[in-house]
């Protein structure tokens, strides 16, 4: 099962989330989610756990609970729904990128 752990401090790492999942069972994996440009973490990450059965023990357990001196929040992590635009770079609109050229000038 994936879950989301969101409200993480920035101090948290990936052994940190790793060792307090580890705590009620199996952990496949643990990723603190960082930005790409600055490497700092973005404040949630996510925990995969092979048992459903431990996975949910350890939401009911950690969800509200601190770690690293912050109540973390912990559900099972929800597919982003199909088609679903990303914010970032680019896009927006063009006419307003441009400054005031949307009239013609001969």
């Amino acid at each position: 099962m994936d879950i989301y752990v969101g409200n993480l401090a920035y101090a948290t790492t990936d052994d940190g989330l790793r060792a307090a999942f580890a705590a009620h069972g199996e952990v496949t994996s643990a990723r603190v989610v960082t930005d790409r440009m600055t490497g700092r973490s973005k404040g949630f990450g996510f925990v995969e756990m092979p048992d459903r059965a431990q996975a949910q023990a350890a939401i009911d357990a950690l969800n509200g609970q601190p770690l690293d001196g912050r109540p973390i929040r912990v559900n099972e992590s929800q597919p982003k729904p199909r088609g679903e635009r990303r914010g970032g770079f680019g896009g927006g609109r063009r006419d307003r990128d441009r400054g005031d050229r949307s009239e013609t000038r001969w």
